[in-house]
């Protein structure tokens, strides 16, 4: 790992910090500065010449911000005549925005895929996008990394004989379905309609949850509408403790509190692909870090073995 060099945007000290523990590798320095006209200015601070530069960076709030620093030391490994520019976004928030579901509505997740090329990206290292197909959308490689198994370790001490795992709806499903078969549980899923006002409908729950305890499992948690719903009517259909799971944890408006507080939630386990702050902490709140699998890609990266072989 003598010839990479690996920085951090502003979002993602934390996370590089640890990625660099385990491969036993520093944190290169870097600098980003603000004119007084509002413009960022990225500057890498250590030698990155033909090599093998990964820039760790999560798309997370303040989005834009963290979105052009990225871009902007892209452009500096690029200018440094990196020898590959790898850019680690631990959350694609931009995934979201995947297709054209309205007139004359942009689809963000292209346009960023573009812009990372455009800056100097040769390739990106991901993990959990909202949806599978967003890989296409980039005209450089992508590894695309998932933490099921990080998250199905976290209950393997407990007993989950009468235990089905939730999925919030049937685009989720294959990745519960892949969840419950490493926790040895049955599958159900949510039946979900949302609106132009992002109002959250979940008509029915199809499978058998009644006198059952719940894991949900999610991608992402925002605003936490969705899974709020979901525990209504899992309770509706008599369903007992329910554990809520998702890969992204991000958690604005007070989104850990409000499921928190809902009286059958007996626990909230998020990674850390997106920070969490001291101000979102909870009692019912558990943080798994997932940096030993980024980093373990990131070495395969680099000596040319495969990344698909993790899973």
């Amino acid at each position: 790992m003598k010839e990479t060099a690996v920085f951090a945007g502003s979002a993602g000290h934390d996370f590089a910090d640890e990625i660099c523990g385990i491969l036993g590798r520093p944190l290169n320095p870097s600098r980003t500065q603000r004119f007084a006209n509002d413009c960022l200015e990225s500057q890498l601070l250590e030698n990155c010449r033909e090599r093998d530069v990964f820039i760790v960076q999560p798309l997370v709030y303040p989005v834009q911000e963290n979105l052009m620093e990225l871009l902007l030391m892209a452009d500096a490994a690029k200018g440094a005549s990196a020898g590959r520019i790898t850019a680690v976004i631990p959350h694609y928030s931009y995934a979201r925005s995947d297709k054209k579901d309205a007139p004359r509505i942009s689809v963000g997740g292209k346009l960023v895929a573009n812009l990372l090329k455009t800056a100097g990206v040769n390739r990106v290292l991901t993990m959990t996008l909202h949806a599978p197909q967003v890989q296409a959308f980039f005209d450089v490689p992508v590894d695309h990394l998932h933490a099921l198994r990080e998250l199905a370790a976290h209950f393997t001490s407990s007993d989950l004989s009468n235990t089905v795992v939730v999925s919030p709806d049937l685009g989720n499903a294959k990745a519960a379905t892949a969840f419950s078969r490493l926790l040895g549980t049955s599958v159900a899923a949510g039946a979900k309609e949302r609106f132009e006002d992002d109002r959250v409908v979940i008509t029915s729950i199809i499978g058998d949850v009644k006198d059952k305890d719940v894991i949900i499992l999610d991608d992402e948690i925002a605003n936490g509408s969705t899974v709020l719903e979901l525990l209504d009517h899992l309770e509706s259909a008599g369903a007992r403790d329910v554990r809520v799971v998702c890969t992204h944890g991000i958690f604005s408006n007070g989104a850990v509190s409000r499921i928190a507080d809902h009286k059958n939630v007996t626990e909230i386990v998020a990674t850390n692909t997106a920070p969490i702050g001291t101000e979102k902490l909870h009692p019912k709140l558990t943080v798994i870090s997932v940096a030993s699998a980024f980093a373990e890609a990131i070495r395969r990266i680099h000596t040319g073995e495969s990344v698909s072989e993790l899973f």
